[in-house]
């Protein structure tokens, strides 16, 4: 299998020179993804919010690779402020509970935007049957 690359067809990435994933065989690497809601180009303002737009963006990405959220094994989160971790963790427990892969959590001083509270990048591997 090839080296394929996946866009959500913003000019940043052209810009800036990355791809929302890249699809290498049997992995899935999906680059840090914030919490906008892609539909309306809005930002939610809570914490909550943007972790699940983060995964739902990610689940989209690793659906248009031929992966499924199960096939995550590893999970990198980067939040803003120590006190998101507990809203972040919920989130991440709702959506990776079953799945459990390997995951880093860490608190920044800032992403990109103001706005922006968390971070969040995984790594697929496409199960064999």
């Amino acid at each position: 299998m090839s080296r394929r690359l996946i866009s959500t067809g913003s000019p940043l990435e052209k810009t800036v020179g990355y791809s929302r994933a890249v699809i290498d065989g049997d992995f899935a690497f999906v680059a840090g993804t914030t919490g906008y809601d892609y539909a309306t180009m809005a930002m939610p303002t809570d914490v909550t919010s943007q972790s699940r737009n983060c995964f739902k963006t990610i689940e989209a990405t690793l659906k248009e690779g031929g992966f499924t959220m199960a096939d995550i094994v590893r999970a990198t989160y980067y939040v803003t402020d120590a006190k998101y971790i507990d809203e972040h963790f919920k989130v991440c427990g709702e959506v990776l509970g079953d799945i459990r892969p390997a995951a880093t959590l860490l608190v920044v001083t800032a992403l990109a935007k103001p706005e922006m509270k968390v971070e969040i990048e995984v790594t697929a591997k496409r199960r064999v049957p």
